[in-house]
């Protein structure tokens, strides 16, 4: 797709539950339509046109893990009348400090398989290291730069788990394997692999709702962390609009 005219530009943006999807959506005054039916008898997808811009964006909540975020992803993916130019995994999240505080924002520099692989006496083998694929994927960077200065995030790896981090020893593994990691959440690898698959190039934005860490519930910030995930869309709006998707 060229950047002349008034050619539509859409984006899927895919999230774990609906209380994130509809924070996405709130970035946008006046509310979603159905953007037909789902494709496959997949998630039902809403639909919202950011004013003032040439987006087209379906929000659609795939549920909870990689494994239900890719196959929801490469449902729409798969479904979809016409091509999607962009996928974003969108949602709360734990931060790693120092790099995110609770209530920041966090965009995806790459995103990591960070528990998928092997445990072995040297030490954790990630899918790569074992030539099963690819353990990263990465967001195309001049996107993930210019999402990240538009929202005021932090920019760095976003590890993808399947179980969330619940003690001080874990977290400091995970942060020694990937130096850098900002964000910890269970769905952006499945659908960044989605992705992949169909050819779309991919980004993450997270907010931190919690540090990553010993599992307290009494000190999660779930509202703050939605109310920023709506800001950061809204931040990010203008920036999809005029991204040229051959960076």
């Amino acid at each position: 797709m060229t950047d002349a005219g008034a050619a539509v530009r859409r984006v899927l943006v895919v999230t774990a539950v609906p209380a994130e999807r509809d924070a996405v959506l709130a970035a946008v005054p006046g509310g979603a339509e159905a953007a037909g039916e789902p494709p496959f008898a997949g998630p039902a997808v809403l639909r919202v046109r950011p004013a003032g811009t040439r987006l087209r964006v379906d929000v659609l909540a795939a549920g909870v893990g990689p494994a239900a975020a890719a196959a929801g992803a490469a449902t729409a993916l798969a479904g979809a009348a016409e091509p999607y130019r962009l996928v974003l995994a969108a949602g709360i999240g734990g931060g790693f400090t120092p790099a995110a505080a609770v209530g920041g924002t966090v965009v995806a520099s790459s995103i990591v398989a960070a528990d998928l692989g092997s445990h072995t006496p040297d030490g954790f083998a990630d899918i790569a290291s074992l030539g099963f694929g690819t353990s990263v994927h990465r967001p195309p960077g001049r996107l993930a730069v210019a999402l990240a200065a538009a929202a005021g995030a932090a920019l760095g790896p976003v590890l993808t788990v399947s179980a969330a981090t619940g003690s001080a020893a874990r977290a400091a593994e995970l942060a020694a394997r990937h130096e850098g990691a900002a964000a910890e959440a269970m769905e952006g690898f499945g659908v960044a692999t989605a992705a992949a698959l169909h050819g779309v190039p991919v980004a993450e934005i997270r907010t931190v709702s919690n540090a990553v860490g010993p599992r307290d519930r009494s000190a999660w910030r779930i509202p703050a962390a939605l109310a920023a995930l709506t800001s950061a869309f809204a931040a990010a709006w203008p920036v999809l609009d005029t991204w040229r998707d051959h960076d």
